[in-house]
């Protein structure tokens, strides 16, 4: 076994914490990534801070970008040496996976939200005792990772590999609601709710698309500003108790699709109210662990319908490398708000992540 380093998260009050752990060879379906940076989501926050109620202690990160170090003997894909960003783990069988949609496989809670692997094992451990080191297929707070060969995802060496780890969730995830969950025709008009790394993203989808009319709503000035810079035609606070009707007579009579970012209750109840006839709301954000929220159902039973989105409806062996390209045609310019951090100031990524100052830390690991 190897000692590496890693960032593990014990309990909501406690920062997360550095230490040396061992880590296990690859099994015959996985391979060994030394992690170059990893991108810090909201979901790992949220994680930490048990809004969102996995168990703890847990190594965290799931936006990771590495370089094969060791390929188990069933992995036909990759070769020690290639460039990878990690993504979320799949089965591979279900039908769902089979039919390109890996975040909605069977086993996904499983194989991704227990820190474990699927027989209750983890290539982590410390003196002896297991540690929780699977998080979404990878737990890439760490120098190196274990990872199932199904999330791993080989990029071109031409990229900047410490920039890609945030494809692997953030990017994939807002435009692939835009690109493949919603499938915006060109004209289109299309609210979002958020303006961090999800919401910018699904702004930059909306581009892409085609999108005549995009309206974004956010607290944060700033952020509104980059929002617009990529390609918003609107931008407005998201504290005005006015702000659905504002959305209707700015969009005519409503927008055909809104995407809901924030996880905010008041925002999933706006983004369905905004909608026109027919529309669609994809929800995003991840709500409050119970939140009940009704709806209005004679807005909604006239051709109006909210949908949960995960991972953007997107199959990361293909939207990955799709998104890297996009970037590298500058199309996809996300590192306008991307700040990089080295792995030892990971305490203060987050808390500058927290109070928006950042809207994507990366975390670059010690070489």
């Amino acid at each position: 076994m190897n000692s590496i380093q890693a960032a593990i998260a014990t309990d909501p009050n406690t920062p997360f914490t550095l230490g040396e752990y061992k880590l296990e060879k690859p099994r015959a379906d996985e391979v060994l990534v030394r992690i170059v940076a990893s991108g810090i989501c909201h979901t790992d926050i949220a994680v930490k801070e048990q809004s969102v109620h996995l168990p703890l202690p847990m190594v965290l990160g799931h936006e990771g970008s590495g370089i094969v170090e060791m390929v188990g003997d069933a992995v036909d894909h990759l070769v020690v040496g290639d460039h990878v960003v990690l993504s979320g783990d799949s089965c591979g069988s279900c039908h769902k996976c089979q039919h390109g949609l890996p975040s909605y496989c069977d086993e996904f809670v499983e194989r991704n939200l227990t820190g474990c692997r699927v027989d209750g094992t983890s290539p982590l451990s410390a003196e002896g005792e297991l540690v929780r080191g699977r998080f979404v297929g990878q737990s890439s707070f760490a120098t190196h990772s274990i990872v199932p060969g199904r999330a791993a995802i080989k990029v071109d060496k031409q990229y900047p590999l410490e920039l890609l780890g945030p494809l692997g969730c953030g990017l994939t995830t807002g435009v692939g609601t835009v690109m493949n969950a919603l499938r915006p025709s060109a004209g289109s008009k299309i609210v979002i709710f958020g303006a961090g790394t999800v919401g910018l993203a699904a702004v930059m989808g909306a581009v892409l698309s085609g999108c005549q009319q995009i309206v974004v709503v956010d607290p944060v000035s700033a952020r509104r500003d980059m929002a617009m810079s990529l390609g918003a035609t609107h931008a407005l606070p998201a504290n005005d108790a006015a702000l659905v009707d504002e959305l209707l007579s700015l969009t005519h009579g409503g927008a055909d699709f809104s995407v809901e970012c924030s996880g905010v209750p008041a925002a999933v109840n706006a983004a369905v109210m905004c909608l026109a006839r027919p529309g669609w709301c994809a929800q995003v954000g991840a709500t409050p662990a119970r939140t009940i929220l009704p709806l209005d159902m004679d807005h909604v039973g006239f051709g109006r319908g909210i949908k949960g989105v995960v991972m953007g409806d997107s199959n990361p062996q293909t939207f990955v490398p799709y998104l890297a390209a996009l970037h590298a045609q500058g199309k996809l310019p996300y590192d306008r708000f991307v700040k990089f951090y080295d792995f030892s100031d990971i305490n203060q990524a987050i808390s500058e992540s927290k109070s928006g100052e950042v809207i994507k830390p990366i975390l670059r690991m010690p070489t």
